[in-house]
């Protein structure tokens, strides 16, 4: 019986499975090659019947394993013709576990042995492990021809008639085109294993096949990298090639074998290299070691190919793939197999540093349009819908596009194959638009029978994903299951092939048929399973960067996976993934509407170039028109992309976003890979502006490409095309499309290596391009000849087609393009190898042209000759800006010659040599002539602030002689070429870099004087000496132009500067030198300090010495500033003793110097040897300053000592020198060690130190101890004024003295933790203080007990003392304990302050104690609650408190009981109706209530008219305050009832009362009795012109009227005039406030025919007055001698504004915001501040002025000698204006701040000026703190 009978147990079965195969014996033979792809279909078993090859075939499936014949039973039921009944049987039987019998499901050895081994080859042993016999040649022959012949063989019968691609088993496999190969040039790091550099693709060669190993390196190991992207086809290419050397046209090679590294990298032991040839591809039948030694001496006949070298990284194993790489690089290096070829496929990127660096590169770059077209040829060949095919790529570019990718085109292919029968022409528009739903319609299309099991997808699409998770695209039967194997193979899903991982050990494994494939399945899962969420799906929507960094390890498998996702997330796709879904369509769109989500966010970011191309193919992918113009509008107007491959299909993708921008947009292409048709892909964009590209990958075709593109593009502004390998026939394309882009204004062909004929055509085409303004040539091989014809052309190109030139490289200027007489030119003629002569023909051909902006001449030959004639000719060539000679052989006996050949050329600003770095360039300022005037001056100045540094103005030359070996002898000729330049500015010399010497500078102090007045020299880095450095303060006497000598010794850098006047007040360098200076302001010179600062120096007695006795001759002031690593105490006692000698010394500072403990003692010792001193400062024996005053200046000496470690032994003998000093005004001794003992000590001897100010010690570890002492000390201490203590985290202690004895003593501890026996201490210590009459105790850690305790101990015979407590308990207690403690008092209290808020207690004692207590004055309470228990208490005070006049709180809780005794203030509060009901009740038995305060409270109506009847009978109040409360009109009823008999009333506030006109009119009424009436405040009201009407009646029986204040109350012209008329009869006012109100001039000039004598303040701002009303008001109160403020805010006061010719000596503050003043109000108004010399406040917002309004306030800032702040927001001026107020700071102004804030200044000048006048405001944040409002 059959073994497959007795193993089934089912022989009809088995019958019936054989018949029905045998029908199809083709399928059945596919399905082998599926399963067991390594089977050998024997020619032997044709001869067999139909049904016994079946049943062989079967056996050798069977014998597989279960999960393999599971697959192959699930294969028949899905795509054979099966009856039901028979399918039914077939899955109960077969398709399942239970049908495979275990005893005879594992193993084939029951099978016969002919059966076993029919077709297979026998099995070896390893060749790893035998050792190598002799054998003779002969033998060994005949062995390794059967073997080759076997490898011939087995390649034959693996690949047949088809060409296997990918593994794809498609009716159509046959098809192969070869896609475009170039040949790269690019260098690798064989330490990093990357590409360096740019991979440069050579244009226009194409590879074959057979050139791919026609490499270039004859010896050593020779290696093809193979590099394309995913889809290229590169595995392809691989069969291709083993198909076609089975078919024997590769005869160079005997032998070839193929591996995977997918496969590879499972192997994790070490390899030999025959065990890699023979275990794992095919091993010889006999004797391998001898087939090996033949390859071995013939390896250069031998090829191996690695596919997928980049999936060698990726980690496949727990050992990793490290062997297998080991095996591949000693292969490529040579070391095994020497001489053998080698090629391994890759996409680009990281690449294993095993490659050598010498590996030839090439770059598969897909399908142009005629591969595309023959693919599709050849796959519907003989078919009736080829020419549909085509004619669908025709119409549809977007798939055309997608079908340069060869994998897309076969895609494409399938798809269209599937479509065309069913549907019109043109569908594919709609119906193939994107990548993701062409792999849609393959999935539709592979389907046998139309029908997609959604289940079985979306299964295979979850395995998909894991491997993508895990790196995985290898899978055994274990890993799928066996109905998606079967499912996979049916739909052409997976391929199958055998994995050989040793001798005898092979397997099957599975893998989808392309990567991508794999990845969109994933996608489809992601989409459309229920057991994706949301937030899984975002995670995997990122962008992929195509730059691999240098430690990335592996790249990234999922390359696709975003942009499948983005596709699914189309509105098309929907009902597709409903499908899988399930119906699910909510679920779908939700996921769909999450990755567009991520997708805008990701396109509002600033992303790279490659990331901004694989967003544009996701958002293309979506089709949704509202995120492609979100992210086309999101891109960077400068788009780069550096370094990275680019294909046509991302330049479509990328010109289809583009499309949905309306903005310009600059593309730079710099270092891609681009395929020679790229460029056709932008055709159309009309949004690129500038198209630049920058790659040797360009070549003709690229050109040729290109040339198509541009004169599509209407909006390309600039084309650069540098650094190709374009040559005459690809330039002639372009040539021929330039005319056709007329609106080009910039050309660049530079590095191409033009010809000189190249270039006179490009030259011919010139004139049709007019608005061309540059031309780049640079780096190109031009002859000189045609050089000069070119600049020739340029330079006499006429009207507006005039265009530059360069490097040729000519330009126009940006801003003169306006016509040919406007036009300037830039002119750029680099390493052209220019001579003498060519000079000469060229400035002959300059000076006939025009203007030049710029002239390039460097890296010529023109020699001193040369450069003597182009310095000379300089001045007539009109340069604007720069000459360059740069590298042109000039020597130093030239450089006398081109000094003196510049020296008449006014418009030099700059010269720069230096022969050691060949630099000789020239700089250039405007001419005289070209200034526009000087009314124009000022803005002239401004402007100058804005240019670059080396762009001085014509008054100043700068001179750099650097590096240039200057010796003395060289000087005397040297400052005779520079004589003629001296008076042509001021000079700035620079002789760094040479080789002066002592004798140079010796030489060279003689010589000064001789140039004139310089403003700076620099001779740094000359070698000199430290006497000839000390001996240079020598020029302070000599040259006077000489200021500020500033020395760094030992890096030798030696400056001799100017004046650092307003030109140099940018720190940075080069400034606008402002004209005349002061004398352009009418400033008087102020009296400038020179400056020493010596550093880096070794500062030695006699050194020291040395430098003073020099010093004795310059001129003061002087400023010395020294400092060196240590200053010894002699070396410091020489500099102190020299002091008295050099009277005119104002400052000597030593900074970053180390002092030594004796120091402090040698400075405080120089304060009575040198009187002179007026600060001493050192701090922590680093930093010294002594400033030394002047005759003018007042007596008074500060002395500090921080951080210097004193401590006590130090204090003695510190006091005593310091006692010796006569007017001692400052100490400081901060963050020393003096601790308690050392304080203690200090203490005791104050009264010895004639201390008058400040005496600082904090920072000094001091204790409670110190606080007690000090207050135990203040007796003996008459002159102390005020101390505070601070022993927490500021740990200060200040001591503040006055120059005569102080009856009143102010002491403040804080945080001073004080302990219970302290408070007696403290106590006796007060009680002995009779001059301290205020203590406040700030978080001193004292309880209510123990301040109680203090307040009973506190004792003195007579006078007041006050005690304020401040700790976190004030705010917690209530009122009645806290007035217990203050009942505790040993003395009379006089009052008694509370504030919760500020957690204080105050209690004012008076002794000796009074009894009835008759002068009480104030109980303050506010914030507080007293509670209801407080009889007792209330008893007690009034009994104490028997005459307390006056009540402020802030809270309604106080007791009725003691309202009767006390005026009232309740403010800021909200009460309830019961409260204001108490409060009223109270307020009814206050008959001789003198105030009451109820403003800012919110009380509701009923509250408020209880409070208003409570005032009926209040005859004595005085002031009454009811501002901002509601007052409607029945309370307002009550009110003015109430205030009708208020007859002794002096102040009554009622602003923001909502009281209209009615309301006033009754006011006004009940007013007529208050005579005594002093102040009126109705403002922000609705009184209106009826209201005023009424209240002008009543004023002038008013007659103590002094303030009324009606602002904003709607007052028009009308009642403005009525209420004018009124005032004039109230004589005694002082302060009118009429602001917000439509007054108009007639109010003012009503208001000015007689204002009252006596008025102070008058406020008018926003009040629509114009010039006539402002100048009949300035004419009034011009003189007035009590006029203190004046507002005229946001008034039109232009050509009216302020001009007083009298003074007025009260006048304080002038408010002029917006008052729109002109220049030609400017000069008046400024005059008259100076009438005001009492102005402290100047506020003049949106000032019209500029620089003039600037210069005119400035002016007269030094004669204010009160006025402390100038407000200058939002006016017009510019940074000269600002350098002008800061000149008029530095005359002695008392200014304390100029607020410039929104002022047209630069930041960067806004910041220099700060740094040079503190005083100037410039932005409201700030770092530096914002000057304090008032005084």
């Amino acid at each position: 019986m059959d073994p497959v009978d007795l193993q089934l147990g089912n022989k009809n079965l088995w019958s019936c499975l054989v018949r029905l195969l045998s029908k199809d014996p083709e399928w059945l033979n596919a399905k082998m090659k599926f399963f067991l792809p390594n089977t050998d279909l024997d020619s032997r078993n044709e001869t067999l019947d139909p049904e016994q090859r079946v049943t062989l075939q079967l056996n050798k499936l069977h014998v597989q394993g279960s999960a393999t014949w599971q697959s192959f039973i699930h294969c028949v039921c899905m795509q054979l013709e099966v009856p039901l009944e028979l399918e039914v049987l077939l899955l109960s039987t077969f398709g399942c576990d239970d049908g495979f019998t275990s005893q005879l499901g594992t193993e084939g050895k029951s099978l016969p042995k002919s059966q076993l081994h029919q077709g297979l080859k026998r099995p070896h042993q390893s060749c790893g492990s035998s050792p190598r016999r002799k054998q003779c040649r002969k033998q060994q022959l005949e062995l390794a021809k059967k073997y080759l012949q076997l490898l011939r063989t087995s390649a034959q019968q693996r690949y047949g008639s088809r060409i296997p691609g990918s593994g794809q088993p498609h009716a159509f496999h046959q098809v192969y085109v070869p896609p475009i190969l170039r040949r790269a040039t690019a260098s690798l790091d064989t330490q990093e294993g990357a590409i360096m550099g740019d991979l440069k693709v050579e244009d226009g060669t194409d590879v074959s096949i057979s050139d791919l190993f026609n490499t270039r390196v004859n010896k050593g190991p020779r290696v093809t990298v193979l590099l394309g992207k995913s889809g290229m086809g590169k595995t392809t290419l691989a069969h291709r090639l083993c198909q076609k050397w089975a078919e024997g046209h590769l005869d160079c090679f005997q032998a070839l074998f193929l591996f995977e590294f997918r496969q590879l990298n499972l192997i994790t032991r070490f390899l030999t290299p025959s065990q890699l040839l023979f275990d794992l591809y095919l091993s010889p039948e006999l004797d391998p070691d001898a087939v090996f030694q033949y390859l071995e001496k013939n390896a250069d006949q031998v090829l191996l190919i690695f596919d997928g070298l980049d999936e060698a990284l990726q980690p496949m194993g727990p050992d990793g793939p490290g062997s297998v790489l080991t095996l591949f690089s000693r292969l490529c290096r040579g070391t095994l197999l020497p001489g053998c070829r080698v090629m391994a496929t890759s996409r680009p990127g990281k690449l294993p540093a095993c490659l050598p660096a010498e590996a030839a590169m090439v770059y598969m770059l897909g399908f142009d349009g005629p591969r595309v077209e023959e693919y599709v040829n050849h796959f519907f060949s003989a078919q009736p819908s080829r020419e549909g095919a085509l004619a669908e790529l025709q119409t549809n570019g977007r798939l055309r596009s997608l079908c340069a990718v060869p994998a897309l085109c076969q895609v494409a292919c399938l798809c269209l194959h599937h479509l065309l029968p069913d549907h019109a022409p043109g569908q594919s528009v709609a119906l193939l638009p994107t990548m993701t739903q062409l792999y849609m319609q393959m999935v539709l299309a592979l389907s046998p029978r139309g029908h997609l099991p959604t289940t079985s997808l979306l299964d295979l699409g979850e395995v998909a994903l894991r491997g993508l998770e895990t790196g995985k695209v290898i899978f055994y039967a274990k890993d799928i299951a066996p109905p998606l194997i079967a499912f996979g193979a049916t739909h052409s899903l997976l391929t199958s092939f055998c994995i050989r991982t040793g001798p005898g050990h092979q397997q099957t494994g599975y893998a989808f048929t392309h990567v991508s494939l794999q990845e969109f399945l994933a996608a489809l899962h992601l989409m459309a399973s229920p057991k994706v969420d949301k937030d899984t799906l975002t995670q995997h929507v990122t962008l992929h960067s195509r730059w691999v960094q240098r430690t990335k390890a592996r790249l990234n498998l999922s390359d696709h996976l975003p942009t499948f996702l983005a596709g699914l997330a189309s509105c098309t796709c929907r009902p597709f993934l409903s499908h899988l879904a399930q119906g699910n369509e909510d679920c779908v769109g939700t996921k769909q509407a999450a990755v567009v989500q991520v997708l805008k966010k990701l396109a509002t970011r600033k992303l790279t170039g490659p990331k901004v191309v694989e967003l544009c193919h996701c958002v293309n992918e979506t089709q949704e028109p509202e995120l492609a113009s979100l992210t086309a509008q999101s891109l960077p107007y400068q788009l780069p992309f550096h370094n990275f491959p680019l294909t046509c299909t991302d330049l479509a993708t990328l010109t289809n976003i583009l499309e949905h921008r309306e903005a310009p947009i600059h593309l730079d292409f710099d270092g891609c890979p681009l395929e020679p048709h790229c460029p056709e892909a932008l055709v159309g964009c009309g949004q690129i502006e500038n198209l630049s590209f920058k790659s040797r990958k360009c070549g003709d075709a690229f050109a040729e490409a290109l040339s198509r593109s541009l004169p599509t593009m209407g909006r390309l502004q600039m084309l650069g095309l540098a650094g190709s390998k374009i040559t005459a026939r690809g330039i002639s394309h372009l040539v021929k499309a330039l005319p056709l882009c007329p609106q080009l204004e910039e050309v660049s062909f530079r590095d191409n290596q033009l010809s000189d004929q190249v270039v006179l055509n490009i030259v011919e085409v010139l004139p049709h391009l007019p608005r061309l303004r540059k031309l780049d040539l640079s780096g190109n091989s031009v002859c000189v000849s045609t050089l000069l014809c070119l600049a020739r052309v340029a330079v006499t190109s006429e009207g507006r087609g005039s265009w530059p030139s360069g490097a040729p490289d000519l330009q126009e200027s940006d801003g003169q393009r306006k016509g040919a007489q406007s036009r300037s030119l830039t002119l750029r003629l680099q390493k052209c190898q220019l001579q003498v002569h060519d000079a000469e023909t060229l400035i002959a051909l300059l000076q006939e042209g025009p203007h030049l902006e710029e002239v390039d001449l460097s890296g010529n030959q023109l020699e001193d000759e040369g450069c003597r004639l182009m310095a000379e000719a300089a001045s007539q060539l009109h340069i604007a800006r720069k000459l360059d000679l740069s590298d042109n052989g000039l020597s130093l006996a030239g450089v006398h010659c081109v000094l003196r050949a510049v020296s008449a050329c006014w418009t030099l600003a700059e010269l720069r040599i230096s022969l050691q770095h060949k630099t000789v360039v020239f700089m250039f300022a405007q001419e005289p002539q070209e200034q526009e005037g000087p009314q124009e001056r000022a803005a002239f100045l401004d402007s100058l602030t804005l240019q670059m540094r080396s762009e001085l103005p014509l008054s100043s030359r700068r001179m750099r002689l650097t590096h240039c070996g200057l010796q003395a002898k060289h000087l005397e000729q040297l400052c005779k070429a520079l004589g003629g330049s001296c008076h042509l500015g001021h000079l700035h010399l620079d002789f760094s870099g040479n080789a002066l010497g002592d004798e140079g500078a010796t030489r060279l102090a003689q010589l000064l004087p001789g140039l004139g007045a310089l403003q700076s020299l620099n001779l740094s880095e000359n070698g000199l000496s430290l006497d000839a450095v000390l001996g240079l303060a020598r020029c302070f006497s000599t040259l006077q132009w000489l200021f500020h000598l500033d020395i760094s010794f030992e890096s030798q850098h030696i400056l001799l500067r100017g004046d650092k006047t307003g030109r140099d007040i940018w720190a940075t360098g080069s400034s606008p030198d402002f004209p005349a200076g002061a004398e352009f302001l009418g400033f008087r010179r102020r009296c400038i300090p020179r400056s020493l600062r010596l550093s880096e120096c070794p500062l030695e007695p006699p050194s020291l010495a040395h430098l003073c006795a020099t010093l004795r001759e310059c001129p003061g002031p002087l400023e010395l500033q020294l400092s060196c690593e240590f200053l010894s105490d002699q070396s410091l006692e020489t500099l102190l003793d020299c002091l008295p000698r050099l009277p005119q010394l104002s400052l000597l500072q030593l900074s970053q110097t180390g002092l030594s403990p004796k120091s402090p003692f040698l400075l405080a010792n120089t304060l009575s040897l040198c009187p002179r001193v007026k600060k001493v400062d050192l701090r922590s024996l680093h930093h010294a300053t002594l400033h030394f005053r002047s005759n003018e200046e007042q007596e008074g000496v500060c002395c500090g000592f921080t951080g210097c470690s004193l401590s006590q032994e130090h204090v003695e003998s510190l006091c005593r020198l310091l006692s010796k000093c006569k007017d001692l005004s400052q100490v400081d001794l901060s963050a020393n060690l003096l601790g308690d003992s050392g304080l203690r000590c200090l203490l005791e001897c104050l009264p010895q130190v004639p201390i008058s100010g400040l005496l600082d010690l904090s920072h000094n570890s001091v204790s409670q101890e110190s606080a007690l002492y000090l207050v135990e000390t203040l007796p003996s201490c008459p002159r102390v004024r005020e101390a505070s203590v601070n022993l927490g985290s500021e740990q200060s202690f200040r001591i503040h003295f006055s120059k005569e004895d102080q009856a009143r003593k102010t002491l403040r501890l804080s945080e001073c933790s004080f302990r219970p026996e302290h408070v007696s201490r403290l106590a006796t210590g007060l009680s002995q203080s009779l001059q301290l009459m205020e203590l406040t105790l700030t978080q001193c850690c004292l309880d209510q007990e123990q301040v109680a305790i203090l307040l009973s101990l506190v004792g003195r015979p007579a006078g007041l003392f006050i005690l304020r407590v401040q700790e976190p308990w004030a705010d917690r207690a209530s009122i009645l304990s806290l007035l217990e403690v203050c009942a505790q008092a040993s003395g009379s209290i006089t009052e008694i302050s509370i504030s919760k808020a500020q957690q204080q207690l105050c209690v004012q004692l008076e002794f000796p104690r009074r009894e009835e207590n008759p002068e009480a004055v104030a109980l303050r309470l506010a914030h507080c609650d007293l509670g209801t228990h407080h009889s007792l208490l209330v008893g007690q005070l009034m009994e104490t408190c028997a005459r307390l006049q006056q009540l402020s709180s802030q809270d309604p809780g106080l007791p009725t009981d003691l309202l009767p005794l006390t005026p009232t203030r309740l403010t800021s509060s909200c009460v309830s109706t019961e409260g204001l009901t108490h409060l009223a009740s109270g307020l009814g038995h206050c008959h001789h209530l003198e105030e009451l305060d109820l403003s800012n409270n919110q009380f509701d109506e009923e509250g408020t008219k209880a409070l208003m009847r409570a005032l009926e009978g209040k005859w004595m109040l005085k002031r009454l305050d009811l501002s901002h409360l509601l007052l409607n009109s029945s309370a307002l009823t009550l009110l003015t009832h109430g205030l009708s008999h208020m007859t002794c009333l002096q102040s009554l506030r009622l602003n923001r009362n909502s009281i209209g006109d009615v309301g006033c009119c009754h006011l006004s009424e009940a007013l007529r009795a208050a005579t005594s009436l002093e102040e009126l405040d109705l403002s922000h009201n609705q009184i209106g012109d009826a209201g005023v009407q009424h209240l002008a009646t009543i004023l002038p029986r008013l007659p103590e009227l002094r303030k009324i204040d009606l602002s904003v109350n709607s007052i028009s012209p009308a009642g403005g005039m009525q209420l004018a008329e009124s005032l004039v009869l109230c004589r005694h006012l002082e302060e009118l406030m009429l602001g917000c109100n439509a007054l108009g001039d007639p109010t003012a000039l009503g208001l000015a025919r007689e204002l009252p004598q006596h008025l102070r303040v008058l406020h008018l701002p926003f009040s629509h007055l114009g010039p006539g009303g402002a100048l009949s008001l300035t004419q009034a109160l011009d003189g007035s001698p009590h006029l203190e403020e004046i507002s005229l805010a946001e008034n039109n006061l232009a050509g009216g504004v302020l001009r007083f010719c009298k003074e007025l000596p009260l006048l304080r503050q002038i408010d002029l915001v917006s008052c729109k003043i002109d220049n030609q109000t400017i000069k008046l108004l400024t005059s008259s501040f100076t009438r005001c010399p009492a102005l402290e406040v100047i506020l003049v917002l949106s000032w019209l002025g500029k620089g003039k309004a600037a210069a005119e306030l400035a002016q007269v800032l030094p004669q204010m000698g009160r006025l402390k702040r100038v407000d200058l927001e939002k006016n017009q001026i510019t940074a000269f204006g600002a350098w002008l107020l800061a000149e008029g700071l530095a005359q002695g102004s008392s200014i304390q701040v100029i607020r410039l804030w929104n002022n047209p200044i630069p930041c960067d000048t806004a910041q220099r000026l700060k740094s040079q006048e503190p005083r100037l405001d410039f932005a409201f944040f700030d770092n530096q703190s914002q000057a304090p409002w008032g005084t």
